[in-house]
């Protein structure tokens, strides 16, 4: 179990440093700015390289919402659920501390300003409300957590679920940037939100309670679409799960 929540640690803070490191380091950098698609890529890239680095370890959850989803799948015990959401919150803490420090090597970087934070109304990127970025998270997370299930189940090709993982938290960020600055994912919200404080700190309940209602749906209705599975299998497609 040690291994398996070290593992969940670094691969959240990879999942931070790298995802919303594109988009405080990267996104707006004068004339070479990677923009909204950039951002995207780096978060489905951040998921696609750990999938495979730690998928046959801990399964590559990186993500509260993913853990009860798959609880909710059948997937997972509910007696790891605490230990694993316990690693992934300290692990996006840690992929944020690493990148203050790094952003925080420029004259004049703010972190009040949002650090990639989450948020709705006046502060969406597009300027959604409320009920928007609820249904937009909620819709965002299931679209997610179904595709993880499908992906690694034991009848699905063996070795691509990483692939389908990250191309799909790609797309999900290709949505919703403009709505919420896209969390489907409870620990990416609170790491950048505990250095922003303030409004980021106000909000975040909004992307615990929606991705959390998301994920508990996509588990259970691909449990019920999916039918007996041959067997459980690892996000890597490669070890069968203990």
């Amino acid at each position: 179990m040690l291994r398996r929540l070290t593992a969940e640690f670094i691969g959240t803070a990879w999942l931070v440093l790298g995802g919303c490191g594109s988009a405080v380091l990267a996104a707006a950098f004068p004339q070479l700015g990677i923009g909204f698609t950039g951002v995207s890529l780096a978060f489905g890239l951040t998921v696609l390289t750990m999938a495979y680095a730690i998928g046959h370890v801990s399964g590559c959850h990186l993500n509260p919402a993913v853990s009860v989803g798959l609880w909710a799948g059948g997937r997972f015990k509910a007696s790891e659920l605490a230990p694993y959401i316990v690693a992934q919150v300290l692990g996006a803490v840690a992929g944020a501390a690493c990148l203050y420090v790094i952003a925080s090597g420029k004259a004049g970087f703010d972190v009040r300003a949002g650090f990639a934070s989450n948020g709705y109304g006046e502060h969406s990127p597009g300027g959604y409300g409320l009920a928007a970025a609820l249904s937009c998270e909620i819709v965002m997370t299931f679209a997610f957590v179904f595709v993880i299930m499908g992906s690694t189940h034991g009848s699905a090709p063996r070795g691509f679920a990483p692939i389908a993982i990250g191309l799909g938290l790609t797309l999900i960020h290709l949505i919703s940037i403009p709505v919420t600055n896209t969390s489907v994912n409870p620990a990416r919200s609170t790491g950048p939100a505990l250095f922003a404080g303030g409004w980021a700190l106000g909000q975040l309940w909004l992307f615990w309670l929606a991705p959390l209602i998301g994920a508990l749906l996509g588990g259970a209705v691909y449990r019920w679409i999916g039918g007996q599975e041959p067997r459980p299998v690892e996000v890597s497609g490669d070890m069968p799960a203990e």
